[in-house]
C-alpha cells in the first residue's frame, strides 16, 4: 500500500518480523537503541574497510579503485529512495546540500521551514540574508505552503522525537502552490519507505539509519533540476571524472553527479555495504520490523502506537537504561529510543522492564 496506509496500520505487534539471523550479520548485542543518533555498520562493511586500511598502510590504494564503492552506493541508495543513479549525487553532509539549495534561490525568495527542525536543515536558509525565510510549528507547515512560498524545506522524519511528516501531502501541497521541495531524509532513509522523485531535492547523511560511517551521504534531484547551481563541483563532478583534474572549460557530468563532492574513499567502502544489505533485506520489511518493535514498546508502557521507529519518551528513568547497558540519547528534554535492523524484542524487554518501573 502507499505511505499513508502504511502509516494508518501502525504496524501492531502481529506485524512479520525480519528474520532473527538479520541481527547476526552485525556485530552488537542487545540494548543498543541509538541509531537515531549512530546507525551500527554490519560485519561486511567492517570486513571490506579493514581490507581496504590495510592497502593504504602498504602503499598499495589506488584512489580510481574506490570509485566502484561509490558506484554501489549510488545504485544501491537509488534503489532504497524510489529513484535512478542519474538522479544520486554523492555529499558529505547534508548541510552541504542544504547549502547548494539555499544559495541556488533567486535574491527575495521565501523558504518556509519547520522551526523544530535539525539545524543542518535550518541554518543554511537563516544565513542567506538575500532570503526571505518563514519559521512555522511542524504540525503547520503543509498547511501554511502558499503561493507566496518559494521553497519548502523540512526532515521526513523529526530528529529530536521522531515525528514523521506526510510526505504525500508535503508533495501535493507544494505542487498545487507551485512551491518547490528540499527534503532531508537522513532519520528515514534506510527504513521508512518513500519516493524520492516526489521531490525538488533530497539529502541524506549515511552514518545513521544507512549503517555506514560518517563522511558518506546522498542527495537526489527531481526531472527539472536546471535551477541548482552545482556550486560545490569539483574534480568529481566531471563528466569524465579522471579526465577533469586540470584546467578549463567547465565539463560536468550531464545527470546528478555534477552535484558530486569528491568522495570521503573509506566511508563509501562502508556504504556501499550497508547501503546493499539494506536494499537486499528491503526497505518495506525493514519498516514493519522497527515499527512493531517501537510499538511493542509503547504497548509495554500503555501508550498508543505510533508511526515512527523514534519513541521520544519523558521518563525519569534515563540514567537506569543507560546504568543497564542501553545506549540511548536525550534529545530536546526526552529520553529517545531508536530501533533498526538489527534490534530484537530482547531489546524491547530489556528497556520496558527498566522503563515500565514505578
Amino acid at each position: 500500500g502507499t505511505l499513508s496506509e502504511r502509516n494508518e496500520c501502525h504496524c501492531g505487534l502481529n506485524a512479520p518480523m525480519l528474520d532473527s539471523s538479520i541481527s547476526e550479520l552485525f556485530s552488537a548485542g542487545p540494548g543498543y537503541l541509538n541509531t537515531a543518533s549512530v546507525g551500527l555498520p554490519p560485519k561486511r562493511a567492517l570486513e571490506a574497510l579493514r581490507s581496504r586500511i590495510e592497502e593504504w598502510e602498504a602503499g598499495a590504494a589506488d584512489p580510481s579503485s574506490f570509485d566502484p564503492d561509490v558506484d554501489r552506493a549510488r545504485a544501491a541508495y537509488a534503489d532504497i529512495s524510489g529513484t535512478t543513479i542519474q538522479r544520486v549525487g554523492i555529499v558529505g553532509q547534508v548541510s552541504v546540500a542544504s547549502g547548494l539549495v539555499a544559495s541556488s534561490l533567486p535574491c527575495g525568495a521565501t523558504v518556509l521551514l519547520a522551526e523544530e527542525d535539525f539545524t543542518s536543515v535550518l541554518f543554511p536558509f537563516l544565513v542567506d540574508g538575500r532570503l526571505e525565510v518563514r519559521t512555522v510549528p511542524l504540525h503547520r507547515l503543509i498547511e501554511s505552503i502558499g503561493s507566496s512560498v518559494d521553497l519548502v524545506a523540512v526532515s521526513a522524519v523529526q530528529s529530536a522525537d521522531g515525528r514523521v511528516i506526510d510526505l504525500e501531502a508535503l508533495a501535493s501541497a507544494a505542487h498545487d502552490a507551485g512551491a518547490r521541495t528540499y527534503v532531508d531524509v537522513t532519520q528515514a532513509a534506510g527504513w521508512l519507505p518513500f519516493d524520492s522523485e516526489m521531490f525538488d531535492v533530497t539529502a541524506c547523511g549515511g552514518y545513521k539509519w544507512l549503517c555506514a560511517a560518517r563522511g558518506s551521504g546522498f542527495m537526489t534531484v527531481g526531472e527539472d533540476s536546471s535551477w541548482l547551481v552545482p556550486r560545490n563541483a569539483g574534480w568529481y563532478a566531471g563528466d569524465d571524472v579522471w579526465g577533469a583534474i586540470y584546467g578549463p572549460p567547465l565539463r560536468l557530468a550531464g545527470d546528478a553527479r555534477r552535484f558530486d563532492v569528491s568522495p570521503a574513499w573509506f566511508d563509501f567502502v562502508t556504504a556501499a555495504e550497508s547501503v546493499e544489505l539494506l536494499a537486499d533485506v528491503g526497505i518495506d520489511g525493514i519498516y514493519e520490523h522497527n515499527l512493531t518493535l517501537a510499538n511493542a514498546l509503547l504497548s509495554h508502557l500503555g501508550l498508543p502506537p505510533s508511526n515512527s521507529a523514534i519513541v521520544s519518551l519523558d521518563t525519569p528513568h534515563g540514567r537506569a537504561l543507560e546504568a543497564a547497558g542501553i545506549s540511548a540519547a536525550r534529545r530536546a528534554g526526552k529520553v529517545r529510543l531508536s530501533f533498526h535492523l538489527y534490534n530484537t524484542m530482547e531489546d524491547v524487554d530489556l528497556a520496558a522492564s527498566l522503563l515500565a518501573v514505578g
